[in-house]
C-alpha cells in the first residue's frame, strides 16, 4: 500500500505539523520520564496500527537510552517483569485511553496513575495520549509507511 496523501507537503498540513511537534516538544519538557511518554506513544500506536508512529517512537526510544527487549515486550507488558509499577499504570492508562468506552478510563487505572504520577505528569500523560492517538489517526488515514523515520525528524517542524 502507497502513502495516498502528503499530509507534510501542503501549507496546512504542515502548519498543524508544526503545532503539533511543538505541543509534542511540550510534553517532553515536562517532569514525565522521556522512556514513559514513548512506551505510551508506541504502544498507542500498536493499538492504532500505525507503522509510521511505530517506527518513530522505537527509533526515539532507542536513541534516548531505552533497552530494545523492554521495547519488544510492550504489546505484551502484562506478562513481562521488564516495567516499573509506575510504567505498568502509565500503559494501562494508554490501553483505556486509546480504546475508549463510554466510561473513559476505569477509577481503578486512573487511581493507579494518581498514585505513580503527579499533577503536572498526569497532565502531560493525558495531552501526549490525545495527541499520539490523533497523530496516529492521521497516519493511519494517509497510509504513512513505517521503516524510513530518522532520529530527530520531527524537529523540522519545531519554531
Amino acid at each position: 500500500m502507497e502513502p495516498r496523501f502528503n499530509l507534510f507537503g501542503t501549507e496546512t498540513g504542515s502548519k498543524i505539523a508544526k503545532r503539533f511537534a511543538g505541543l509534542g516538544q511540550a510534553v517532553h519538557q515536562t517532569s514525565l520520564p522521556t522512556i514513559t511518554a514513548e512506551l505510551v506513544s508506541l504502544r498507542a500506536s500498536q493499538l492504532n496500527g500505525c507503522g509510521f508512529c511505530l517506527d518513530m517512537h522505537v527509533k526515539e526510544a532507542i536513541a534516548a537510552g531505552e533497552d530494545p527487549l523492554r521495547l519488544h515486550l510492550v504489546a505484551g507488558w502484562r506478562e513481562t517483569t521488564v516495567f516499573t509499577e509506575a510504567e505498568q499504570a502509565a500503559l494501562a492508562f494508554t490501553e483505556e485511553g486509546t480504546l475508549l468506552t463510554r466510561d473513559g478510563v476505569s477509577d481503578e487505572t486512573w487511581e493507579n496513575v494518581r498514585k505513580h504520577f503527579d499533577d503536572e505528569q498526569v497532565a502531560a500523560l493525558i495531552c501526549l495520549l490525545g495527541l499520539i492517538n490523533a497523530a496516529n489517526r492521521m497516519a493511519v488515514i494517509t497510509h504513512q509507511k513505517g521503516g524510513s523515520y530518522q532520529i530527530g525528524a520531527m524537529a523540522q517542524f519545531q519554531d
